[in-house]
């Protein structure tokens, strides 16, 4: 029990300080790339420090997290390694699984951690983070799909939008189309504008032509001032952005992405991809630790520089694999699920089997 606390103790304080330092680098970086934008887009200093970074600084510990950790892991690892103390312990009869299960818990703790703190809080951070890029960076993470917009409001019944703005909530060129069961046309709605009204949740169309089809296609028109109109989308079905998601909860993603298969609207497949990777990537933590410990408990010449450029060169190959396959999961040709959670069971088997390396 003294030896598994001695080991968490230091390996989270390694993963303590790099995370720390990570964090700083990332930050000076960033701005170096960025200040252009930030000073011609008219951002302050205090926007920048006080309000931009202190929110983008969870997103940075989700991304470096797993990194962090693992870096933490083989420099403990090898450290007991050059020393002899893990050969000690295994020719005192210690097996290697019981040496890993301090690091395992370490792992599990963090990576459970990680599932909250990336489900829930890294996406309230991530709102004001983006709100930001939009308006002071010219290259912002995503882009809305403000023109040309066709959404299913119900079974039966299609929204077209030319135009939607988003900050005032105004669609232009809008029409809505209602449909027969046998797929006849039964009414058809045209209005100039269609604006937002918040307070009771509806959409008030300007200036509307309502035209109503009988079996026998007899017309009836009627022109109105305005008219008021619960429609099943709200605000947030017209104008979707890439980074939707990572704007929003675990809960509140999934009800995203129910609305819009409800809504049969296209391009979703990004969306999902992000919504899975909520699940999948807290639990790089735990796959890139359980990789550390075998990996840096044999000892090799060059000792801890030639650990840590291994270590490395295996993580960053596990984040590149990541992003490698995500624009198959956004072209639809591997499923969502399957590409969030397949470069963490390919790592998980190459864990397992230097594993199964380490003991014989």
């Amino acid at each position: 029990m003294t030896y598994d606390l001695h080991i968490i103790r230091r390996l989270l304080t390694g993963y303590l300080l790099l995370i720390g330092g990570l964090i700083f680098f990332f930050v000076v970086l960033h701005y170096v790339e960025y200040i252009d934008d930030f000073m011609d887009r008219g951002a302050t200093m205090n926007d920048v420090f006080l309000v931009y970074y202190p929110n983008y600084v969870p997103e940075i510990i989700k991304l470096t997290s797993p990194l962090a950790l693992f870096i933490s892991a083989i420099f403990l690892t090898s450290r007991l390694s050059q020393k002899l103390e893990w050969s000690s312990l295994q020719s005192a009869g210690v097996s290697l699984p019981r040496l890993m299960v301090p690091f395992a818990v370490c792992g599990l703790m963090i990576s459970l951690l990680m599932f909250g703190f990336n489900g829930w809080l890294v996406p309230e951070t991530n709102r004001v983070r983006l709100a930001f890029e939009q308006d002071y960076t010219k290259d912002a993470p995503g882009r809305a799909e403000y023109a040309n917009i066709h959404r299913q409001n119900a079974p039966n019944s299609i929204l077209s939008v030319n135009f939607y703005e988003r900050r005032s909530r105004t669609a232009t060129g809008v029409t809505l189309q209602q449909f027969s069961d046998e797929g006849s046309l039964r009414q058809r709605i045209d209005a100039d504008r269609m604006i937002w009204n918040d307070s009771l949740k509806t959409w008030t169309l300007m200036a509307p032509v309502v035209q109503s089809f009988d079996i026998d296609g007899l017309q009836v028109r009627r022109e109105m001032a305005r008219l008021d109109t619960s429609l099943a989308l709200g605000p947030r079905d017209l104008a979707r952005v890439q980074g939707d998601v990572e704007a929003m909860s675990i809960s509140e993603a999934r009800d995203y992405l129910n609305t819009l298969q409800r809504t049969a609207a296209n391009r979703t497949e990004s969306a999902l991809v992000g919504y899975h990777a909520k699940f999948s990537y807290p639990f790089a933590n735990l796959i890139l630790i359980l990789l550390a410990v075998p990996l840096a408990s044999v000892r090799r010449r060059g000792g801890h520089a030639v650990q840590l450029g291994i270590g490395l060169f295996v993580a960053f190959t596990y984040l590149a694999i990541m992003k490698l396959t995500e624009p198959f999961g956004y072209a639809g040709t591997l499923s969502p699920g399957l590409t969030a959670w397949l470069p963490h069971l390919l790592f998980a088997i190459l864990a397992f089997w230097f594993l199964l390396r380490a003991r014989t």
